[in-house]
């Protein structure tokens, strides 16, 4: 047995693909019948306009961790945050899959750890699908989604989202159990 998918491929990445991005995945998480959506917004603003696409939906946005820029600072705006949470989604903060300690390590003492090798090595399909995947291990380490049933994850590169890929997810410690179920779409080049 075999499926044909259909994937859209942006000229370009970043804000601009947003709504497409969007209606695609609505459009396969209807076919699919799919209710888990984890979308990643550090500012709210695609993840606002997902809480008003996917009102029926266990809607899970990602919004980074608090002090990524700054100590005891996050880049969600409050209006964005109120909005999500009216429409039914659920913002959650959180340490970064493929950074932490890690990062730090590195930051320290300049030796690269094997997050950031996992991290660059999803980085050459796109930022999106890294991001997308490191959302769903992060939604299930959160209890916000179930591990191994699917989702669809939504992710972007510096702004906005231009990537949306079927996930079977799992926790972080089990990454590599993580299945790409569909790409639904991404920007051709990175």
């Amino acid at each position: 047995m075999s499926h044909r998918v259909e994937s859209v491929y942006f000229d370009g990445k970043g804000k601009q693909y947003t709504e497409e991005t969007l209606k695609l995945a609505k459009k396969r998480a209807e076919e699919l019948g799919i209710k888990n959506i984890v979308i990643a917004s550090y500012t709210g603003y695609a993840g606002v306009l997902a809480s008003e696409m996917f009102k029926d939906y266990n809607l899970v946005v990602s919004a980074g961790m608090m002090g990524f820029t700054e100590p005891n600072v996050h880049r969600m705006t409050d209006e964005n945050k109120a909005m999500i949470d009216a429409n039914g989604g659920k913002v959650f903060y959180h340490l970064h899959s493929f950074g932490g300690l890690g990062r730090a390590v590195k930051n320290k003492f300049g030796a690269i750890q094997v997050d950031e090798i996992i991290a660059n090595t999803l980085r050459t399909f796109s930022q999106g699908v890294k991001v997308a995947l490191e959302i769903s291990c992060m939604a299930c380490d959160a209890g916000m989604i179930k591990a191994d049933v699917p989702c669809i994850a939504i992710a972007g590169s510096g702004g906005g989202a231009d990537t949306a890929v079927v996930i079977m997810p799992v926790n972080t410690h089990r990454f590599f159990d993580v299945k790409v179920m569909e790409i639904l779409c991404k920007p051709r080049f990175g």
